[in-house]
C-alpha cells in the first residue's frame, strides 16, 4: 500500500512539473539548470543553510589548525566549492584549492573570495570529485566536502580520491543532508519527491545513507554525528556532520 501511494504521488508531482520534464526530454533543462538556475538557487539557499548551521560549522572547522603539516602550512582542498560558503570558517593563512564540476558559480564565488581575504586561494579546478588527477597524492592536509555527496555520481569514488590526495594523518571534513529514518513520514515524502527533486536540483538525491559510505571507507578514525537542520517544508532536514582521519 505504501509503495502504491508513493508511485501515485510521484505521478501527480511529475504532472505538476511536466514543463521541466519536457525541457529535460528536449535536452534544454540540464544546461539551463547548470548555468543559470542552480547557481542562482544555491547562492540563495546557502544564505539560509549557513544561518541554520553556523554554530555547527564553527564547531566542525575549529580543529582544522590541528592538521597542519610538519612544515606549519595548512593546505586545504575543497570538493564542490560552489559559492564559497565555507571560506569564512577556514583559519587565517591557510592555502585553499577550490574545485567544482560546475564552473558556473564564478560570480558568487568571486564575491565570497573578496569577503574572505584571510585565506590564500591557490587555484580553481573544474573537476568532478571522483577524478582529481590534477591533485598529487598525499599533497593536502584536509579535504572539505559539504552538501556535495548528495549529488555525486559515485560517493565511494569521491571518498577514495579524498583518501588518495590526503597526506597520512590528514582529515576529510563533511556536512551532508541524508535519508530520514526509514519508518518516518519524512522518509515517505523523500521517496515521493525523489525523482522530481533530483531532476530539478541537478542530481541531488534525497535518500542516500551517506554515513554508511563513510563507515565503509578506509579511514583510520571517523567522528560522525547525526543532527537536524530546521528547514520547514523541505525534505532535507536530517544531516550528518564530522571529520574522518586518514
Amino acid at each position: 500500500m505504501r509503495e502504491a501511494s508513493i508511485l501515485l504521488l510521484r505521478a501527480c508531482l511529475a504532472l505538476l512539473a511536466m514543463p521541466i520534464y519536457l525541457m529535460s526530454f528536449l535536452g534544454i533543462w540540464q544546461p539551463f539548470c547548470e548555468k543559470v538556475f542552480f547557481p542562482y538557487f544555491l547562492e540563495k539557499f546557502s544564505v539560509v543553510h549557513e544561518r541554520k548551521t553556523k554554530k555547527q560549522k564553527q564547531e566542525l572547522f575549529r580543529n582544522l589548525p590541528d592538521f597542519k603539516s610538519p612544515s606549519g602550512e595548512l593546505k586545504l582542498l575543497e570538493i564542490g566549492t560552489g559559492c564559497g560558503a565555507n571560506f569564512q570558517f577556514f583559519p587565517p593563512g591557510c592555502k585553499v584549492t577550490c574545485s567544482d564540476v560546475n564552473p558556473n558559480f564564478q560570480q558568487a564565488l568571486s564575491r565570497s573570495m573578496n569577503k574572505n581575504q584571510h585565506i590564500h586561494y591557490e587555484g580553481f579546478l573544474v573537476a568532478a570529485g571522483e577524478d582529481l588527477h590534477q591533485v598529487p597524492s598525499g599533497s593536502v592536509d584536509a579535504v572539505i566536502c559539504t552538501l556535495v555527496l548528495c549529488s555525486a555520481h559515485n560517493v565511494n569514488g569521491i571518498l577514495k580520491e579524498a583518501l588518495r590526495v590526503l597526506r597520512p594523518g590528514g582529515a576529510f571534513y563533511f556536512l551532508e543532508h541524508v535519508a530520514a529514518d526509514r519508518s518516518s513520514w519524512q522518509y515517505f515524502w523523500q521517496q515521493v519527491l525523489y525523482p522530481t527533486w533530483k531532476l530539478v536540483f541537478c542530481g541531488c538525491c534525497l535518500t542516500r545513507e551517506i554515513w554508511k559510505n563513510l563507515e565503509a571507507a578506509n579511514f583510520s578514525d571517523l567522528n560522525l554525528k547525526h543532527f537536524r537542520v530546521e528547514l520547514p517544508w523541505m525534505p532535507i532536514q536530517p544531516h550528518i556532520i564530522g571529520y574522518a582521519v586518514k
